[in-house]
């Protein structure tokens, strides 16, 4: 059954981060091949490194590649170690040493120009983990005053900036984005990153509910399969999540920008699950159109086990 006329048809991306021993030009020919809508771009030392010489004229010949390829494109700022070689996600929006949240701003400034020459639909980032011996008042604080030059410069370039509420961070759960929302006056280029694992993992709703209270914020959408209590990407079907009503929810939401399906780490097989997944979530999105009952089949990403024996 094709979707209800009055909602826009999702469309699917793939992450990078889980095509990361790919070249950027083959992942990207990869996911236009497997017919993909777009790709979710994390900026890193392998993938359109955003600190090396020349960004510029990259981002350009970037920009045309995509075009040629068909393919719409969101900026993700997600990537382990592009700013610090020895600290996972380092330095933090949240770091006690102003120079090192300075750091920081500027990744996030440079990925707001970057989008904006690429015509990415969003911006993502999030807030880091509170630091030791820092209390919540004063990281709140911190996330507001580091965001908000960043805020600016999206504003300017007419590019969302979708912060994601991640396990473990300052800003963890739906209630913290919108205490956030609150705290910075509601400003128009604060969106949120709504990741349907996430909400599975620690939400209070079920993440379809989650899909329909984050509606009208929502600027970016991340997808993967999760359990209950465990941060852990998992391959759909693997996990706990029943995805018709969460895509059904999503479409009914009104969202037009890209569903990026987020599995990093499972780069050493990266384009068996990016040619399994897209399948899997256009089966769900049928089935959440038509309602009946849905259930992964042999074959989905989940059939084959994540070890050496994957292809």
């Amino acid at each position: 059954m094709s979707p209800h006329p009055d909602h826009p048809p999702l469309r699917w991306g793939y992450g990078t981060n889980g095509l990361a021993d790919l070249r950027l030009d083959d992942a990207l020919a990869l996911l236009a091949d497997l017919g993909y809508d777009g790709v979710g771009l994390t900026l890193d030392h392998m993938h359109l490194d955003p600190l090396a010489p020349d960004l510029a004229a990259r981002t350009r010949r970037l920009a045309h590649r995509l075009d040629a390829l068909g393919l719409s494109v969101t900026v993700e700022t997600g990537a382990r170690y592009v700013l610090d070689p020895r600290r996972k996600h380092g330095p933090s929006l949240l770091d006690p040493d102003p120079d090192d949240r300075a750091r920081r701003v500027d990744l996030l400034l440079r990925a707001v120009r970057v989008a904006a020459d690429l015509g990415a639909h969003a911006v993502h980032c999030f807030s880091g983990v509170v630091p030791a011996d820092t209390d919540a008042d004063t990281a709140w604080k911190r996330l507001a005053d580091t965001l908000t030059p960043v805020l600016d410069a999206a504003a300017t370039a007419g590019v969302p900036l979708a912060v994601e509420p991640e396990p473990g961070h300052l800003l963890a759960t739906l209630a913290d984005f919108h205490h956030l929302r609150r705290t910075l006056g509601d400003p128009e280029p604060l969106g949120l990153t709504l990741d349907i694992g996430h909400c599975q993992c620690l939400e209070p709703l079920p993440p379809a509910d989650c899909v329909r209270e984050a509606a009208p914020w929502l600027r970016h959408v991340q997808i993967e399969d999760m359990r209950r209590g465990v941060h852990e990407h998992l391959p759909f079907g693997d996990g706990e999540i029943d995805f018709p009503p969460v895509l059904a929810a999503l479409s009914a939401s009104g969202y037009q920008g890209l569903t990026v399906v987020e599995l990093p780490r499972h780069s050493h097989a990266g384009p068996h699950f990016a040619a399994h997944s897209l399948p899997f979530l256009q089966r769900a999105a049928a089935h959440a159109a038509a309602s009946t009952p849905f259930a992964p089949s042999h074959g989905d990403p989940s059939a084959t086990p994540e070890g050496s024996t994957t292809p």
